[in-house]
């Protein structure tokens, strides 16, 4: 393991650490697996062991002797089945950036070789097909071709104002493709001149970072620098939580950026989307990556209260405090048993609304909380906030 894996500011918040357990009061991954190697004050504390035997000066004073390469890789095993939702962050006492840290952890873990076979599938997959399914990526934009009235150019202009960066979840998985074909009919509707870029759009990053590879990220992040300003754009959207939170903290700010919520909050509020009557009471559930990530709790409720009909029920953990849907941090292809149970966790809370649909701005939630509630046989509607919206358009 290597110090150089961590920013000056991360080694002197591993000490900070009080060892409260609130962390491990409302880590998702404990509460599933009921273990608490699962949790943050866990995680920390190993991790401190780790790095006073690396230092001469603290092995001597600690008498600490290195993890052998068997216990890196059971340590691992804890550090890579987690969803990064950011929950332990939000309540840590201390101030502890601990998400920063997983990532910078997960880093360490790839550079001593001690880390789940996926990673490698994933940075492979990444680096050859520039998507993290290993898809051809020139099917990018496919998902056009299945709808009714596409236009001929496929979406895909030469120029113009705004780039919707689909995101390599709803470009690929037919589950949630209508995600994208609903967002496109709704900017049609309001007249926003925009693009995709096809396959000239790569992965924005975010799964490279989650596996531990954040040194691969940059040649993505330029190549798709280079797409949008060859296009012209002023803006880019997402519907992606993670994508736009990417961009948001790790691409230099040249565009404005959008979450799909907050440019549909701008649409309905300017005039330029008219909305149908709709009875339906719905709940919502807020990503990680959007919610506690970006900080986006008000424009996909506003969005929501702005449809005639419709009521909305809060879950009982909801903004900063929502519980995870099991499918962030890569878990889905780690340990997909316990991405699993996180979902029940969710769905289960779902219930206890008494609403009709739960609804969600994420393409990877809709995914995730549909398999379990479809496999479950649990009948309860999940939809992205664009579908909601596209349900009710004046067209």
């Amino acid at each position: 393991m290597a110090q150089t894996d961590y920013g000056i500011m991360e080694i002197l918040q591993m000490d900070a650490c009080t060892g409260c357990c609130l962390c491990a009061d409302v880590c998702p991954a404990v509460s599933a697996t009921e273990d608490g190697r699962m949790s943050g004050v866990y995680r920390l504390s190993e991790l401190r062991r780790i790095m006073r035997s690396r230092s001469g000066l603290l092995r001597r004073f600690f008498g600490k002797q290195a993890p052998t390469g068997e216990q890196l890789k059971q340590f691992s095993d804890t550090v890579f089945r987690c969803t990064l939702c950011g929950r332990c962050q939000q309540v840590c006492p201390s101030g502890i950036l601990l998400k920063d840290l997983w990532l910078s952890l997960r880093q360490d873990l790839v550079h001593c070789h001690a880390y789940p076979q996926k990673v490698d599938m994933i940075g492979e997959n990444l680096a050859k097909s520039h998507n993290v399914f290993n898809e051809d990526n020139e099917e990018r934009a496919e998902w056009v071709e299945d709808m009714p009235a596409a236009p001929d150019h496929g979406y895909i202009k030469d120029q113009a104002e705004v780039v919707y960066f689909t995101g390599c979840v709803a470009a690929y998985f037919p589950m949630v493709q209508t995600i994208p074909m609903a967002l496109v009919e709704i900017f049609d509707a309001a007249r926003v001149d925009f693009t995709l870029l096809g396959e000239d759009e790569w992965c924005c990053g975010f799964p490279m970072l989650g596996a531990g590879l954040r040194d691969r990220v940059n040649d993505l992040m330029d190549h798709n620098l280079q797409a949008v300003r060859a296009k012209g754009a002023k803006k880019v959207l997402f519907s992606c939580p993670s994508c736009y939170q990417m961009w948001r903290e790790h691409y230099p700010r040249e565009f404005e950026i959008y979450h799909v919520t907050r440019f549909l909050d701008e649409l309905i509020t300017s005039g330029q989307l008219a909305l149908n009557d709709l009875s339906l009471t719905v709940t919502y559930h807020d990503p990680c990556d959007l919610g506690r990530g970006s900080g986006e709790y008000e424009a996909p409720r506003q969005v929501i209260r702005s449809i005639p009909g419709v009521k909305l029920v809060e879950l009982a953990h909801n903004r900063e405090n929502c519980l995870c849907c099991g499918g962030g941090g890569n878990l889905e292809m780690i340990d997909t048993g316990l991405s699993a149970d996180i979902a029940r966790a969710k769905i289960d809370e779902v219930l206890q609304t008494g609403a009709k649909a739960v609804v969600t701005a994420c393409q990877q939630c809709v995914r995730t909380m549909t398999t379990y509630a479809r496999r479950n046989k649990i009948p309860i509607e999940v939809m992205d906030i664009t579908q909601l919206i596209h349900r009710v358009l004046v067209r």
